[in-house]
């Protein structure tokens, strides 16, 4: 549901997706997490997140967030806070061997762990806020094995239940704390998109090395995304894109083969990418359930030259042409830095940030006439 100040948006509205580079000041000081005390820790990062919203406030952003600077990861700073999972199951992923997270034992559902970085964020910043959190499809297709996790979970779909009723809390707490916008972070729903892989033919990632059934498992996937959100007072957004690690995506593909089957889920809005090669077609536009709004990817994160503010109105105008411009707010394929480690600068995410500002302007004043 729209908020009050989601309500008085306009057309072609900006937001990030989430995660904005890290400074290597905010690398350091979340590498010595566990050797400040936890009010020193949380002060020093205060002022770090504060600048990450004055960045996308000074480069024009409608809609902000924190940045993600306290999250290592986007999803494992969810569950490093929720416990219940351990790093011990190697696999190998685009040549690097790495051991990932992987539920060993029930999670303990207390207080929700975000709720004072929702706060936080909603205190520093007079314009829209978003907050976002890993789906519960995309944790339990990652971080349940059977050999490591049965004990705990039995089956993938009893932990997905439990995920659902860990994030509604969450969710709850983020629309509490005045966040206007709770966004459900799921490049898994894209794993279906990529029809090399759904043809069995394999991937560079060995997590994606399994059996794919998307007529079981993408209304599943859906039930838990209704779940967490019913009665969330604060709009609703899924991003599916197609992953990025080092500037490059795990799976390619338009989304054509998941849009019409999204017409049962309970979002306000399904952010997408069109910037980058093999992601995104405009047609598929057509395809968007007609009570859903899309987040049109019109910045390329993977590349590091920047689009020129002519190239990225020309997307834009496409899609308003497609759909409408009621329907379209405008944002960055994905994250800039999922992981902190990512290498995008933060000069190159800001320059960035300020093309997609000045072709919104543009765009609206084309669609204005």
């Amino acid at each position: 549901m729209k908020t009050e100040r989601t309500a008085r948006l306009p057309h072609f509205y900006t937001h990030v997706i989430g995660s904005l580079p890290r400074p290597q000041a905010v690398r350091d000081l979340l590498a010595r997490r566990a050797q400040m005390p936890p009010e020193q820790f949380a002060a020093a990062l205060d002022d770090m997140v504060r600048f990450a919203i004055r960045i996308q406030e000074q480069a024009g952003m409608d809609v902000v967030s924190d940045g993600e600077w306290r999250r290592v990861q986007y999803v494992d700073e969810f569950l490093d806070r929720i416990g219940g999972f351990e790093p011990i199951d190697r696999y190998e992923h685009q040549g690097e061997v790495k051991y990932r997270r992987v539920i060993v034992r029930r999670m303990e559902l207390r207080e929700p762990v975000f709720a004072r970085d929702a706060a936080f964020l909603r205190a520093n910043t007079d314009r829209c806020t978003k907050f976002a959190l890993p789906s519960p499809f995309l944790i339990a297709i990652r971080y349940w094995k059977a050999e490591h996790s049965a004990r705990a979970y039995p089956t993938p779909e009893n932990f997905m239940e439990h995920l659902a009723e860990a994030l509604a809390r969450e969710a709850k707490a983020l629309a509490a704390a005045g966040i206007d916008i709770v966004q459900l972070d799921d490049p898994a729903l894209t794993y279906f998109c990529d029809r090399k892989l759904m043809a069995g033919e394999g991937s560079h990632d060995e997590r994606l090395r399994r059996g794919w059934d998307i007529e079981r498992q993408f209304p599943l996937a859906v039930a838990a995304i209704n779940h967490i959100v019913e009665g969330l007072t604060a709009e609703v957004h899924l991003h599916c894109c197609h992953s990025v690690y080092k500037r490059h995506s795990d799976v390619t593909g338009d989304y054509k083969p998941i849009l019409p089957r999204l017409k049962d889920a309970r979002i306000d809005r399904v952010n997408l990418e069109f910037a980058y090669h093999q992601t995104g077609d405009i047609s598929d536009l057509k395809l968007l359930p007609p009570n859903m709004g899309v987040g049109m990817g019109v910045v390329d994160v993977r590349t590091e030259s920047p689009q020129s503010v002519e190239a990225i109105e020309a997307l834009a105008a496409a899609g308003g042409e497609a759909i409408g411009p009621a329907r379209i707010a405008l944002n960055p394929d994905c994250g800039f830095a999922p992981n902190s480690a990512e290498p995008p600068s933060l000069d190159e995410a800001y320059e960035k940030l300020k093309r997609l500002a000045e072709a919104a302007t543009r765009v609206r004043r084309r669609f204005a006439k």
